[in-house]
């Protein structure tokens, strides 16, 4: 059996990820900023990567946490379940080729839908968009960069590469 290359960095191999941001929300006029950070885990026994996201909306005292399992990976397919204590938890399908990944929920039964897209930049980092949607229309439009912390740095905000790099 052939095993197929590594084709990305961010959830297919442990490591720490932060990035930045803007959440647009139809009920407010203005963009909110963000802060975000990803703990990759290895892969378990059962090949299951668990991840923790931390995002710090500014102008907001409390912060927001994800925990994301990805699991069941196929070619190119992959299954995701998403919990944070707003939700519950939510189940996902993703995909993923050279240039991106992106996953998307659809649950009835919750009236929340939505996706998550990760496109591969020159410089190893991702620019990642993201809408969702409640059954009340209450519709969040997320717009953000996302980096693997260097291992030296671990605490560090800024990009490995590109440091000056414009526009999301």
């Amino acid at each position: 059996m052939d095993k197929e290359p590594l084709l990305h960095s961010f959830i297919f191999s442990p490591g720490k990820w932060c990035g930045e941001g803007k959440i647009l929300l139809n009920m407010v006029e203005e963009e909110l900023l963000f802060n975000t950070n990803w703990a990759v885990q290895n892969r378990d026994f059962s090949g299951k990567v668990a991840c923790a996201q931390e995002v710090l909306v500014q102008g907001l005292s409390e912060n927001m946490r994800n925990e994301l399992t990805f699991y069941d990976f196929q070619h190119r397919t992959f299954s995701v379940d998403m919990e944070n204590q707003s939700l519950g938890r939510i189940v996902g399908t993703g995909l993923f080729d050279e240039q991106t990944i992106a996953w998307e929920f659809r649950n009835n039964d919750m009236n929340f839908e939505g996706y998550e897209t990760y496109v591969l930049q020159p410089d190893g980092s991702y620019h990642m968009r993201g809408e969702y949607v409640t059954s009340d229309q209450f519709r969040t439009q997320i717009e953000a960069r996302i980096w693997q912390q260097s291992n030296e740095a671990s605490n560090t905000d800024e990009p490995q590469e590109n440091e000056n790099e414009e526009g999301l």
